[in-house]
């Protein structure tokens, strides 16, 4: 069947999907990406603490294979939060997960696979590999509420081909399931919810505390201009947001902008956040080579939105414009949009 080196986080989810490699016949080995050089004795991070390396350690000896701790931490803070923070200070939400699936786990991590003369790595995500017509295609996971096909549409026809996903099968509860009846030690570990660097979700503190910086209150502003009151740095603001605003107004009003430049944070009704357009680039395609000119695909804009059904037109300038047959709400740049035709990926890019 092939060598195989399994990414093990120490969650329930890669070990699962090394115990099916083991199951269908890989030669395997284990192995943690250590991301954080400097804290990971004091991360509560659930994939980057010294208690997750020993689970992940422990399975792999329950199933039998050899393990290896992998420093990446000069590659994740270069590759993912220095993007992060760059994104969030030109006014932009960023998505770290696709960066870190994208720099990490499918570059740096699969060009060890190689320098080691594995044939796959194999990952806990629940997305499933097709081939078809020459090409290999990425499909949503038949688990419907664990699909993570939006996080990893930048994979390319390389890293497909040697890549495997065991769980895209399957669903969560049989994964659960699974572990327990093998004794795994983490059968019953909770699944992290959080971005991994910033565990109790407050992103601006972590920006400040990470860059050393400080960034200045300057005015909420609705769409005319008029001030509405100060806002208490532009990074601790995303597109959409109601709560936490710190304003008393006659009407609810949401963040749909934020001007860097003149370090203005933009608000307006919920119906003003509403947009059918938008365009993408450093787009990546799956489904084919070259993409038609125009075409039809189902769209979405976020993780956990349902696809939108849209129109797509490859400019010449390599971005693509989206029009969306309905107008959809607090559309971001530094999003990604990724395109379906049904349960299969064709590509996707980022919103600018």
């Amino acid at each position: 069947m092939g060598k195989a080196l399994i990414a093990m986080s120490g969650g329930v989810d890669s070990s699962v999907a090394a115990y099916l490699c083991i199951k269908n016949g890989y030669e395997c080995m284990g192995a943690t990406m250590q991301l954080y050089r400097n804290n990971i004795e004091n991360c509560d991070a659930d994939c980057c603490s010294l208690q997750d390396i020993e689970d992940a350690r422990k399975v792999a000896e329950h199933l039998g294979f050899d393990f290896k701790v992998f420093d990446f931490g000069e590659d994740f803070n270069h590759e993912v939060i220095d993007r992060f923070v760059a994104s969030y200070e030109r006014g932009e939400t960023p998505n770290p997960c696709i960066d870190c699936n994208r720099y990490i786990k499918f570059e740096r991590f699969f060009k060890k696979m190689q320098e080691l003369n594995f044939d796959y790595i194999v990952t806990g995500h629940y997305a499933r590999i097709e081939q078809s017509d020459g090409r290999y295609l990425l499909k949503k996971a038949l688990d419907p509420t664990k699909d993570q096909s939006y996080v990893l549409y930048s994979l390319t026809q390389e890293q497909l081909s040697h890549t495997l996903f065991p769980l895209g099968s399957i669903k969560k509860e049989e994964t659960r399931k699974i572990a327990e009846e093998n004794g795994f030690i983490n059968a019953k570990k909770h699944d992290s919810q959080d971005i991994c660097f910033v565990p109790d979700g407050d992103y601006a503190a972590f920006i400040e505390n990470y860059t050393g910086k400080s960034y200045p209150c300057g005015d909420f502003c609705d769409k005319n201009g008029k001030v509405l009151g100060t806002h208490k740095g532009i990074i601790r603001y995303t597109i959409g947001q109601r709560k936490g605003l710190g304003l008393a107004l006659p009407a609810p009003m949401y963040v749909c902008e934020k001007d860097t430049e003149n370090n203005k944070v933009i608000l307006c009704s919920n119906d003003e956040l509403f947009s059918d357009t938008l365009i993408a680039n450093n787009l990546n395609w799956i489904a084919f080579r070259t993409p038609p000119a125009t075409f039809r695909a189902l769209a979405r804009v976020r993780y956990n939105q349902k696809e939108q059904p849209a129109t797509v037109t490859v400019n010449n300038d390599g971005t693509v414009s989206v029009r969306f047959d309905s107008p959809q709400r607090a559309i971001s740049k530094g999003q990604a949009v990724v395109f379906y035709d049904g349960d299969t990926v064709l590509g996707g890019g980022t919103i600018i």
